[in-house]
């Protein structure tokens, strides 16, 4: 069994004790050489602008690959473009390239003059060689697809227009990613699909984000919580399933593994040691 590469995701911090958080955060994992470390937009682009600081501020003061989200909401093209040079110029050429949700959580409305999908945004920026560009993929079919089928042929048409990898939402059991790489490969895409792992620092905050995008959520996971909720045995109980998770992954031949960390390190940290992921002492202080 191969020992995977990770890669970490942050979200950009509202206040000082939270920038202190993503910090502390970026510190304790930075030891496990991650391929990038990437930082989120807001729901509707509502953090734009401080995401582009994060992503600033990590670029000065750590010597990790940054990789900033670029959605299509709320943005023209013009605009969307010239947030791309922007980054450019911070140093960062690594993009995780998503359609975005609406502001008010509805249904996604292009703005006039703005890119109208993630394909066709992937299209344009394509056109510059010196991108790297992941995007968005759905074990658990799209809230906004309606099929399976069709949540992969979305896919295809992102790879077809010059996507290099897609890092996928996260799911609560190993053969939901497998299957869905399986009817990935037999459509004919052949570029990384990388999953994405939730560790699971509140279960009820995991339900509730899973059921608003669409998910199943397995009983027998639910009912294991409860009980350990129950007994206090919730962060024992979080690790041992994300850790087993990834396991069978990695048995299936899964080579990369991307950690949505929601700025907290200890669960996520805990896993990686449990894979045996190694660690660089050169990169001990980086924050």
């Amino acid at each position: 069994m191969q020992i995977p590469r990770v890669s970490f995701e942050f979200f950009p911090p509202r206040s000082i004790e939270a920038s202190f958080r993503l910090w502390d955060a970026v510190q304790r994992l930075a030891p496990f050489n991650p391929r990038f470390v990437s930082v989120t937009y807001g729901a509707g682009g509502t953090t734009r602008d401080l995401t582009h600081e994060a992503v600033s501020a990590l670029i000065q003061k750590t010597s990790l690959p940054i990789a900033a989200h670029l959605t299509c909401v709320d943005a023209t093209r013009r605009e969307t473009l010239a947030r791309v040079d922007t980054l450019a110029e911070a140093g960062v050429r690594d993009l995780v390239v998503l359609r975005g949700d609406a502001p008010d959580g509805g249904r996604f409305k292009p703005t006039d003059n703005g890119f109208e999908s993630s394909i066709e945004l992937v299209a344009c920026l394509r056109q510059r060689s010196d991108l790297t560009l992941r995007v968005g993929a759905y074990p658990d079919t799209h809230p906004d697809a309606t099929s399976p089928a069709q949540c992969i042929e979305h896919l295809k048409r992102k790879f077809d227009a010059g996507a290099d990898e897609a890092l996928t939402q996260f799911f609560f059991e190993p053969d939901h990613f497998l299957r869905f790489r399986d009817a990935c490969a037999a459509a004919g895409i052949s570029q990384p699909i990388t999953p994405g792992i939730l560790p699971i620092e509140h279960w009820n905050g995991a339900v509730a984000f899973a059921k608003r995008c669409g998910m199943t959520v397995p009983t027998w996971l639910s009912e294991a919580f409860t009980t350990a909720q129950r007994d206090g045995r919730e962060r024992l109980l979080a690790t041992a399933v994300c850790t087993e998770l990834c396991s069978t992954l990695m048995d299936e031949g899964v080579e990369h593994l991307h950690f949505y960390t929601l700025n907290k390190a200890e669960l996520t940290r805990d896993v990686c040691l449990a894979l045996g992921v190694p660690q660089r002492a050169d990169l001990q202080n980086v924050a």
